[in-house]
């Protein structure tokens, strides 16, 4: 199994449970999608996974690792193999989409060839490479600031695939995104599970198109998994991860 989230609970300062001893495993070569309400703990599960928020209880494994007992070396060789894209792309504006694509590599440099940015031919190579598997060779050297949404995602994607992650959180990729540049992203999300093996763990509030991409759906309510199984579930099924008249966890 690539992922296992043993009984994981989140609790914040204001006395909010974020997460209720969530568990699940997650197959190499995937594509799942975590669906619920706003506030079900959809963004916190993602923040849990890829190391920005520590969880109160229970455990994160990667490959059988638990990512919280790894020491720094092997921790940080782990959380290298979990790639993250973002709503708001998380990039950086004023420089090329080229730079934001290298920025990636470099945790794995030294000072002053980071500092310099002195990537190497090998690295740059690799970029734009990447770039052209997203479709956007031609706009390697633009601004990011110029690029539209649905582009800015694309690079999003080829910054994750820079860090060579085995499984990629997408959360909300699609969210601030017209449709069809949302279907554009998640068929390009779903060409690379399904040509090159990678595993897809998608947070999105769209249910409708979680259940045409993903394999499989995870569904929150109250940071409780309410919900897993497969996607193509009848609907009265899935009544019970919206149901109204419930108190919903900010």
């Amino acid at each position: 199994m690539l992922l296992q989230v043993e009984g994981v609970s989140k609790q914040f300062h204001n006395s909010v449970h974020a997460l209720r001893d969530v568990s699940f495993s997650v197959e190499k070569g995937a594509f799942v999608s975590v669906i619920g309400p706003s506030g079900a703990g959809k963004s916190t599960l993602i923040r849990i996974l890829n190391g920005s928020e520590r969880c109160d209880s229970g455990s994160v494994l990667l490959g059988g690792v638990p990512l919280e007992r790894a020491r720094s070396g092997r921790r940080r060789a782990l959380q290298k193999q979990i790639g993250t894209i973002y709503q708001d792309f998380a990039l950086v504006e004023n420089v090329s989409a080229l730079q934001n694509v290298l920025h990636a590599a470099l945790p794995d440099m030294r000072g002053l060839p980071a500092a310099l940015g002195l990537f190497g031919k090998a690295r740059r190579a690799e970029a734009l490479a990447l770039l052209e598997r997203v479709e956007l060779w031609d706009k390697a050297e633009e601004p990011v600031r110029d690029l539209s949404g649905g582009q800015k995602q694309r690079v999003s994607i080829a910054r994750a695939l820079m860090r060579h992650p085995v499984i990629l959180l997408a959360d909300e990729p699609v969210a601030s995104l017209d449709p069809v540049t949302g279907r554009q992203i998640l068929e390009l999300l779903k060409d690379l599970q399904r040509q090159e093996g990678l595993t897809v763990l998608m947070n999105s509030h769209n249910l409708e198109l979680s259940r045409a991409y993903s394999d499989r759906l995870l569904g929150l309510r109250e940071g409780r998994i309410v919900y897993d199984g497969p996607a193509d579930a009848d609907p009265a099924q899935l009544e019970k991860i919206y149901a109204r008249g419930q108190e919903e966890t900010p």
